[in-house]
């Protein structure tokens, strides 16, 4: 390349404007809409490589022993990035579905046995972003990777090997030195709070002379079973027993963490770490989003019928939306959130540390 960058040379223009190779153009019959149906993937490839990239330097600097403050706002911004393009994948199915269910036919055959299930790339997103192997849905009555290549499948099982980002910040949120500081239990004291609290629901509902018994009785019960929800919580074998029934992945001590920087968001050193546990739900629910209306869309291009690869369509993708969650841990946890007016009253020297004044270790 010279010294003075041309823009075409830079971006590698003619390599990727001839990157467009129709099939029904190279058999003698051209369907104009196969054009829009290889751009748009090759975009959402594209995009795949750049979420890989943030992912790769989110991984990178939160495996440290310690992670600056300043890091951890690289870290947010990158991962409120992975946010902004997943935005832009769902709305690139409003591109795609400019394409009616006939014009696709024009050419859907052609492309057998290829399907979106090869991206090879997605699967790596969602490996490093920490979906268990043990937790996918059979494809084709297989591992999902029988229908990749070799090189493929050596790439997605060294990204299924190594830390993902939910292994990380599960322990990133372990090193949370705030749980016991001092006289300071936040465990107990949390615990102890939600007691008073359903204390003083119980309280109110007995009390309140515009309910009848019938409804007394009726929220007295729905109170219990919100109360037993919260007590299996405070118990460490029931937690342990959710965890081996799969319907919890983060560890105990993480997920205390977790719901300390969500109750006490406001403080101005929890600030960053509620941003960072934000974007990862919201990564979360936006792969669902996107599996939702890719979803709809094959729905609408195909009905029912078998997708290109095998699969059963729509069907499948419909089933991924709960199977495929990652941190849906996290989200769980606002059942746990209480009030503000209920939350314990951090001790003086406690929320002044909790206020930049923090000298100790950090996560």
């Amino acid at each position: 390349m010279s010294a003075n960058t041309y823009y075409g040379d830079y971006l590698r223009l003619t390599q990727l404007l001839s990157a467009q190779h129709p099939r029904s153009a190279e058999l003698g019959r051209p369907a104009h809409e196969e054009t829009l149906f290889i751009i748009t993937h090759q975009v959402y490839e594209l995009w795949f490589k750049q979420i890989l990239h943030e992912i790769d330097s989110v991984l990178l600097t939160l495996q440290q022993d310690f992670v600056k403050d300043t890091e951890l706002n690289i870290v947010v911004g990158r991962l409120e990035r992975v946010i902004e393009i997943e935005k832009l994948l769902i709305q690139q199915i409003d591109i795609m579905e400019t394409m009616t269910p006939l014009d696709f036919l024009e050419f859907r055959d052609l492309l057998v046995p290829a399907s979106g299930f090869q991206s090879f790339q997605f699967r790596m997103i969602e490996n490093k972003l920490g979906l268990p192997a043990n937790k996918r849905l059979t494809y084709h009555q297989s591992h999902y990777t029988q229908s990749l290549s070799a090189e493929h499948r050596e790439m997605i099982a060294a990204s299924e090997n190594n830390p993902s980002l939910f292994n990380i910040i599960e322990r990133w949120l372990e090193r949370t030195p705030f749980l016991k500081f001092g006289d300071f239990d936040f465990w107990r004291d949390y615990s102890d709070a939600v007691k008073r609290m359903f204390a003083a629901d119980r309280e109110r509902i007995q009390q309140h002379p515009a309910l009848s018994p019938q409804d007394i009785e009726q929220r007295l019960r729905q109170l219990e079973n919100t109360e037993s929800t919260f007590t299996t919580l405070f118990d460490p074998e029931a937690y342990a027993s959710s965890q081996a029934e799969g319907k919890r992945r983060l560890s105990y001590q993480a997920t205390q963490a977790a719901l300390l920087i969500l109750l006490y968001r406001e403080r101005p050193i929890l600030q960053m770490p509620y941003r960072l546990l934000t974007s990862l739900m919201t990564i979360d629910e936006q792969l669902t989003n996107w599996r939702y209306r890719h979803a709809l869309m094959v729905q609408h291009m195909i009905g029912t019928k078998q997708g290109t690869g095998g699969s059963t369509g729509s069907e499948y993708l419909l089933r991924t939306l709960d199977a495929h969650r990652i941190f849906h841990d996290l989200i769980q946890l606002t059942t746990f959130l209480i009030p503000r007016s209920s939350l314990p009253e951090l001790p003086p020297e406690i929320d002044l540390q909790l206020g930049f004044a923090y000298q100790g270790s950090q996560a």
